[in-house]
Parts: structure tokens; C-alpha cells; sequence
């Protein structure tokens, strides 16, 4: 990772991967199933998206990794150019309360009921055959709160898996590699996860196992003590963290890629995330309000059209409503990710921090 500017423990910057670069602070809207939902690939290049996430879980059952593979990888199959990460899909495989044992683990697919078998090899090869450019180890996500000694066990197999991922044989060398750091809210097991991994040299590192129960107040804490003990020159990645307050704050700490469905999701069900806070356009306020959705907005719904034309879309169940609202949150995401990189050149991210806090708690 090349480092271009820097604030405090904050920093801006380029990542380049095999088929390209993109720009730090980063976040990848999340396209689980090859697609981000009611978005299309032209939207994704419109919106000035440059990663994205896909699931490797859903993607190896639905279509099949390779019906992926024979279709051109993630980018032949969707249409879309820009980059591709690949969950290794341990978080969805734990959410299913698999079988789980230190060879890997055993679901059953929530399409059809059929069982699978995943481990930390077969999780690179699956990830290598729909293309990412960039993916993840096959890790041990534990819910929060959780009892120390299933803590300790995530901590242990995550290291594990993560060696033998590193070691499995790949066909696509040029594929990045991260490895994933567990260790719940505990500072003494995330810096020893960290480091535990670290040893490993891997391409990144994700941060996992957070955003998953706990409050910000444990959470940041877990996050700079994995942070501390990550090398400078690689990119870091939180795992699922996505609201506004959320994101600045762990940029502040040096974070530099972010995933998550909150901005997909919310608009889906009628909820706006704008420069004066989050709010709910089904309100009765908004039947009658010419306005955009956020006035300090420049996406391409809110230069055409009203709070009122959108909310009646939503109150009459068109499905073109949660598609403009998605489009609007997913920019405004993306440009308050931009934001703070600005803020970190001009030394500013701490106004920023302020004026967010001010309007988001």
C-alpha cells in the first residue's frame, strides 16, 4: 500500500492488485450474490465504485463456482470492471451454526439443504475459481457476547486455518491474499491474533468478529489493539462496519477498506441516510416535500427527484423506490468515505469527526 497523506493515525492512500488500483479510504458496497441489490454494473461505474464485495459462500452454491470460472470469473459474469473481494463466506457459514471441527467446517446450503464441506484449501480454491482480485481466508467469526474459551478457540483455528491457507496450493499467484484478525472485544487476544497473523505475511488484513453485538465503545478499543500490531505498508480491512459514525471513527484509527449492507439494506425499507442524519421517508412530513432527500446530496436522485415523488413510490410498493433510495445511499456512502480522504490530506478529519458526530449518534 502506498501512503499518499496522513492525520493523526488516519491515513490516505492506493492499493494496487494485479488487475489495478484503488483508492483509502475505500468502501465496497456489498454484491453478495454477483450483483449489489436493485443496482446494476452500469450503476456501480456511474457511482465511481471501485471495489466490490462478493460472497463466496452464496457464489459456490448458487451458481457454482465453476459455472463462475467457465463465465469469465466475477468480472465476465456480471459485466462489471472494476475490482472484485471475496468474503471467504466464514461469516454466513457460522450464522448457519454449521458442524464445525479444526479440519474446517459442514453446512447445509440455505437453497436446497444439501451439505458441504468448507475448508481454509478449499476456500482459496473456490475464491480462485470465481476470480476476486482480492480474497479472504476462511476464519472463525464468534457471535457477541461469547464466553472467553470460545473466543480463545475462533483465535486458535483463525490462526490455524489462516497457515494453511497460506500454504494451499494456487493456481492464481497473482490473486491478493489476506488474512483475518479474530479476538472478540478482548485487547490482550486481538493483539495476539494480529500478531499471530501478521507472522504470516499476508497481502492485507482483515479485521473480523466485530460489529456483531458489541457497542462502539468496545468495539474501537478491540480495533486499535489489532491495529497497533499491523504493518504500515499493508492495506486493512473491517469487516461489516458500515454506519457513518462508525466508519470515521475506525478511519481515525488507520482503517482503510470498509464492506457492509447497512446503506443497501436501510434503503430497502424506506430509510435515508443524509447530511442532516438518518430518517424515514415514509414519514407523513415527507408527503408533500419538494425537496431531495439531502440537500447537500449531488447523486443523480437527488438532482431529479422529490422526498414526495419518492415517498409515494415507496407507499405504493414500486420497485423502482428502494432501487433510487439504494442509489442514493451507496453514493452517499461512498462520498463520505471520500470525504474523510480529503479531510486526511488537508489535516482536517478531526472537524470532520466533529461535524458528523453533531448530526449522527
Amino acid at each position: 500500500m502506498a501512503v499518499s497523506a496522513v492525520d493523526g493515525s488516519a491515513r490516505a492512500g492506493t492499493v494496487e492488485v494485479a488487475r489495478g488500483a484503488f483508492h483509502t479510504p475505500c468502501f465496497m458496497p456489498v454484491g453478495t450474490r454477483g450483483a449489489v441489490r436493485t443496482l446494476s454494473a452500469q450503476d456501480l461505474d456511474d457511482l465511481g465504485c471501485e471495489v466490490a464485495l462478493a460472497n463466496t459462500y452464496h457464489l459456490m452454491l448458487r451458481p457454482g463456482a465453476a459455472t463462475v470460472e467457465q463465465l469469465g470469473g466475477l468480472t465476465g459474469f456480471t459485466g462489471w470492471g472494476g475490482l472484485f473481494l471475496t468474503d471467504s463466506g466464514g461469516f454466513q457459514v457460522f450464522s448457519l451454526q454449521p458442524k464445525v471441527d479444526d479440519e474446517g467446517v459442514v453446512f447445509r446450503s440455505t437453497y436446497d439443504g444439501s451439505t458441504h464441506r468448507l475448508t481454509p484449501e478449499s476456500a482459496v480454491a473456490v475464491q480462485e475459481q470465481l476470480g476476486a482480485d482480492i480474497q479472504m481466508v476462511l476464519d472463525v467469526c464468534p457471535p457477541l457476547p461469547s464466553p472467553p474459551e470460545a473466543v480463545r478457540l475462533a483465535v486458535d483455528r483463525t490462526a490455524a486455518w489462516a497457515a494453511r491457507a497460506r500454504r494451499a496450493p494456487r493456481s492464481r499467484p497473482h490473486q491478493a491474499l489476506f488474512g483475518i484478525v479474530q479476538g472478540g472485544v478482548d485487547l490482550a487476544l486481538r493483539a495476539e491474533s494480529a500478531r499471530r497473523t501478521v507472522e504470516l505475511d499476508f497481502d492485507g488484513y482483515g479485521i473480523g468478529g466485530l460489529s456483531v453485538g458489541e457497542s462502539r465503545d468496545e468495539m474501537l478499543p478491540a480495533l486499535a489493539a489489532a491495529i497497533e500490531h499491523l504493518p504500515a505498508d499493508r492495506p486493512r480491512y473491517l469487516m461489516g462496519v458500515g454506519d457513518p459514525i462508525g466508519l470515521v471513527e475506525a478511519i481515525a484509527l488507520g482503517v482503510d477498506m470498509f464492506d457492509c449492507v447497512l446503506p443497501t439494506r436501510l434503503a430497502r425499507h424506506g430509510t435515508v441516510l443524509s447530511s442532516e442524519g438518518r430518517y424515514q421517508l415514509k414519514n407523513a412530513a415527507n408527503a408533500a416535500d419538494e425537496g431531495p432527500l439531502d440537500p447537500a446530496c449531488p447523486c443523480p436522485v437527488c438532482a431529479r427527484h422529490s422526498r414526495a415523488y419518492l415517498r409515494h413510490l415507496l407507499q405504493v410498493a414500486e420497485p423502482t423506490a428502494p432501487r433510487l433510495l439504494t442509489l442514493h445511499n451507496v453514493a452517499w456512502t461512498l462520498a463520505l468515505v471520500a470525504e474523510a480522504r480529503v479531510a486526511i490530506g488537508a489535516g482536517t478529519l478531526d472537524r470532520l469527526r466533529r461535524d458528523l458526530a453533531a448530526v449522527w449518534t
